[in-house]
């Protein structure tokens, strides 16, 4: 196919912002949050936040929408419940079924 692999410089994160960027997120939003004790908690943490990211997070690229879209629930749906998720550091908020 003729792809090549082209390394980027150590420490430069102006080039590849956008891994820079996930990172960054990751770090701002689940791990300055938690104390990790263990490698297996650190993947239960790091895998409930990727599924919060790319299910739930709005992102401003994608019009406030997530990476997987969200269906848009009508208001006669019933109350607005909130679901915890990373542990309680985000929450979902949804319509419960009446």
């Amino acid at each position: 196919m003729g792809i090549k692999q082209k390394l980027i410089s150590p420490r430069s994160p102006w080039q590849h912002p956008y891994v820079e960027r996930l990172i960054g997120s990751i770090r701002r939003e689940c791990l300055d949050r938690v104390i990790v004790l263990n490698e297996r908690q650190l993947r239960k943490i790091l895998e409930s936040y990727l599924k919060y990211y790319h299910e739930v997070r709005p992102h401003r690229t994608l019009a406030h929408d997530s990476p997987i879209p969200r269906p848009i629930q009508s208001l006669d749906c019933g109350p607005v419940i909130e679901m915890p998720l990373v542990g309680g550091l985000h929450y979902h908020y949804l319509r419960q079924a009446a």
